[in-house]
């Protein structure tokens, strides 16, 4: 009998304290919003800096899976090409601020689920969380992963 893929594992784990509809609906607005933003607040520092955080997260997902590094790698650029769009003066305060109300929504969205959060017992799960969502869209087109 195969072994389960790391991904599969990964996100069965994850999606265990992801069950009650609104905390997905959170989830789902939150995690995007975040991984947005928290590439906001590295590309403040330097561009080049969020570009290395992209590649070094894509490298992680590649080993995860292609499929789903390819998605992310596609959301990454869209998001690197909109903080490249945005005025340098703007992305600061506002991936600060943005990130800021995201987590309050995900920690809001836990608060109903009644679990906490699954990155407290892996930080691994920081990174999966984007792969929750995009496994959503991907089972939605009926895409494999």
């Amino acid at each position: 009998m195969p072994q389960p893929r790391t991904i599969d594992l990964l996100l069965a784990q994850y999606s265990a304290s992801h069950l009650h509809p609104t905390n997905e609906v959170i989830h789902f607005i939150c995690v995007p919003v975040i991984v947005f933003t928290l590439l906001g607040l590295v590309w403040a520092i330097h561009p080049l800096a969020a570009i290395a955080v992209t590649l070094a997260a894509l490298g992680y997902y590649f080993t995860l899976s292609r499929p789903f590094a390819v998605g992310m790698l596609l959301m990454a650029a869209v998001m690197l090409a909109v903080l490249a769009a945005l005025p340098q003066q703007a992305v600061l305060p506002l991936s600060l601020a943005v990130f800021v109300l995201a987590w309050i929504g995900q920690f809001i969205g836990h608060k109903i689920e009644g679990k906490k959060p699954s990155f407290f017992e892996d930080l691994r799960f920081l990174l999966i969380g984007p792969l929750f969502v995009l496994g959503f869209l991907y089972r939605r087109y009926k895409l494999a992963y």
